[in-house]
């Protein structure tokens, strides 16, 4: 099968011709229908984000079961399924108390390249060739467990199933299981920085449950502009503000400051922003990634006196089989307009391409398409 490979940071992705060995017990074979271009693998491709080498990215993505392992019985060939790149062992301490994020499963396939056993099932040759994050979906078909797969209706179009699997689940889930779950943010002041995939879908959370108002700050105006039509009620292109006044203009904006700030880009200086333009008692959602060395600061005075709080969100702290049917019925509904966080196509030929534009700001969610 063809597939797009990592084998060194800084080196473009090629496509190679691998060998996909049979799924093993517990396990599925898939046919990538459509892969999600997500900001994460930049940081492994660049190198800021360690991974066993060589690889085949992707993580974001749906297919149809052509074949199933042994021992997997509620799950059948020509069934379609979401890729989810953290399993859901149930048996671990974070899966039995309600974290199944958390699962310490996701940290064995993310540390040894391999499925839940930690073994690969790609080969080039003799070369072993490693999984990303238990899925490597930048591909014609993939062998993962069925504890990273999440069923789905086969009304849903594919590429809709592929972003709802990553970008969505992480950006309404900050809202709908982390924001709203420390009580109603309904007519509060929410703040968004970053009108990236995830981004944009943490305005699309922030819409559903009634928050304002919402405020999105980007450096890219077609960001912004696809942010107001999902639901953003005031918008901020920080590439046009003076550094020392953009803190004062979101808390102006937000009525004194956030109650809730999602930092969706992941850097040191947007945290700060994020932390520095809550409301007394506010709180700051980190969603974003960065390189494993990336360190942010926070004043602990304002952190004791002003009872501020700063708390990451792997994910959308989510069950994603339970929270991904809950996003894809809404979708089907109408409440969350998912399509309209659609960006580009691109052939698996073109999935370098695909990130080349990304990192030149693209906007929506860009999908490989591999068939």
């Amino acid at each position: 099968m063809r597939a797009a490979v990592l084998r060194a940071p800084g080196r473009p992705l090629e496509i190679e011709d691998l060998d996909l060995g049979p799924p093993h017990a517990g396990e599925l074979l898939v046919r990538v229908e459509a892969a999600g271009v997500c900001h994460t693998e930049l940081h492994y491709m660049s190198g800021d984000i360690p991974c066993p080498l060589p690889i085949v990215l992707g993580h974001e993505g749906t297919g149809v079961v052509e074949e199933v392992g042994a021992g997997v019985d509620d799950v059948a060939a020509g069934q379609r399924v979401a890729f989810t790149w953290r399993p859901r062992c149930g048996q671990c301490e974070y899966c039995v108390t309600g974290r199944p994020v958390m699962c310490v499963y996701g940290r064995v396939q993310a540390r040894s390249g391999g499925l839940m056993d930690g073994t690969s099932r790609l080969r080039r040759g003799e070369e072993e060739v490693h999984h990303f994050l238990g899925v490597s979906c930048f591909a014609e078909y993939a062998v993962v467990s069925r504890r990273a797969v999440v069923p789905l209706q086969a009304d849903i179009p594919a590429t809709i199933a592929a972003i709802a699997g990553c970008a969505v689940v992480t950006g309404v889930g900050a809202v709908v299981n982390v924001a709203a779950g420390q009580g109603s943010v309904a007519g509060r002041p929410m703040l968004v920085l970053g009108a990236g995939g995830v981004g944009l879908s943490v305005v699309m959370g922030a819409h559903l449950v009634g928050a304002a108002p919402i405020v999105v700050v980007d450096v890219a105006r077609d960001k912004l502009d696809l942010a107001q039509s999902l639901g953003a009620t005031d918008v901020v292109d920080a590439s046009q503000v003076p550094p020392e006044e953009l803190v004062g203009t979101l808390q102006a904006l937000t009525g004194g400051g956030a109650e809730v700030a999602v930092d969706a880009v992941g850097s040191p200086v947007t945290m700060a922003q994020a932390f520095a333009a809550l409301r007394p008692g506010g709180t700051v959602i980190a969603v974003g990634l960065s390189s494993t060395s990336a360190a942010a600061a926070v004043p602990i005075n304002e952190l004791v006196q002003q009872q501020k709080h700063l708390v990451g969100s792997l994910y959308g702290s989510a069950n994603p089989s339970l929270d991904l049917p809950r996003i894809l019925a809404l979708y089907r509904n109408g409440r969350l307009p998912l399509d309209k966080l659609l960006g580009a196509t691109y052939a698996l030929d073109e999935v370098q391409k695909a990130y080349d534009e990304l990192k030149r700001g693209t906007v929506g969610r860009s999908v490989v398409v591999p068939g």
